[in-house]
């Protein structure tokens, strides 16, 4: 199994910046995308920045260069640097790992709270 530990959300004002983590341990999976995903109240979960083990990057179009995703596989991290937050950011963000040769092997982490409020 792998499991997966966010941290570095909090609160910042408009137009702050905060720096997101994930650290994954258990079971190593090469071939992977690890990705950050997002959940606002009432709002479905979605994708922010993803990134895969070839190093291909995909954000998601409200990004806007704002945000940079990043990782250091030697200690088995993911990082995402939010920059210029605004209102709309405010969420649950959370890590994900997904297998890319088998589907089923899709894991999550707990989530942590991003609050943009001046």
């Amino acid at each position: 199994q792998v499991q997966l530990v966010e941290s570095g959300g909090g609160a910042a004002p408009p137009g702050g910046s905060l720096r997101l983590s994930c650290v994954s341990t258990g079971r190593q999976i090469n071939m992977n995308i690890m990705g950050w995903y997002r959940q606002a109240p009432g709002k479905t979960r979605e994708m922010v920045a993803t990134i895969r083990s070839d190093g291909e990057i995909k954000y998601a179009d409200f990004v806007k260069a704002r945000f940079t995703i990043s990782k250091d596989s030697a200690h088995g991290t993911m990082f995402l640097q939010m920059n210029n937050l605004n209102h709309d950011d405010t969420a649950v963000y959370y890590c994900n790992l997904r297998n890319l040769w088998a589907a089923s092997e899709n894991f999550w982490g707990q989530g942590t709270q991003v609050t943009v409020s001046s």
